[in-house]
């Protein structure tokens, strides 16, 4: 078998034999996280390429999210505390939401979720996005219980109410976090 240590670790080895006390690696300061700036509003996003495919359109709402400092992905791997947190405060962002823009209660109904990247220059797959749009969509159509008059836009989120979620991509912020726009579309007939 062959050990393996680092230089630091043979060399506080040595000073250890030698009854010396090693001295303490130098630290390297934190880096910072740049604050990207202010929240911007994104251009709104365009609705014929997204209704393309779709048949039986009627209304169609566009809903810009609140700002939020972070949002769900696929990727992020949070303690479940965390992340309860935040899918509770994207459900109440979608809640206040629809009562400020009064959406109707639909029977169907197909929903996108449009993402407005920060300006960095990488690919982006929206799709990974999809937590962030699960929650917001729960908040639209999950009643609350503690509130059972409450309005709510679909009778259930299964697949006869409610086609997608639908990723696309939004033109980009130029400063603050990335943004996320729900179109919701009324659909007529089965």
């Amino acid at each position: 078998m062959v050990a393996r240590m680092t230089a630091a670790e043979f060399t506080a080895l040595m000073a250890r034999r030698a009854g010396q006390s090693p001295a303490p690696a130098p630290k390297k300061p934190a880096r910072k996280k740049k604050h990207p700036g202010l929240p911007s509003v994104p251009e709104p996003p365009e609705l014929a390429p997204l209704l393309a495919g779709l048949e039986g359109v009627g209304r169609t709402w566009t809903l810009l999210m609140p700002y939020v400092e972070q949002m769900l992905t696929s990727n992020l791997r949070l303690h479940w505390r965390p992340e309860h947190t935040i899918r509770k405060q994207l459900r109440e962002h979608a809640v206040q939401m629809a009562h400020a823009e009064r959406l109707p209660k639909l029977q169907r109904a197909a929903i996108f979720y449009v993402l407005h990247p920060r300006s960095i220059e990488r690919s982006r797959d929206p799709g990974n996005w999809s937590p962030t749009a699960k929650a917001y969509i729960d908040g639209l159509v999950t009643p609350n219980p503690r509130r059972p008059l409450e309005r709510h836009l679909l009778p259930d989120d299964d697949h006869t109410h409610l086609l997608g979620p639908n990723p696309a991509m939004g033109s980009a912020v130029p400063t603050g976090y990335a943004r996320m726009s729900l179109v919701i579309v009324e659909v007529q007939g089965t």
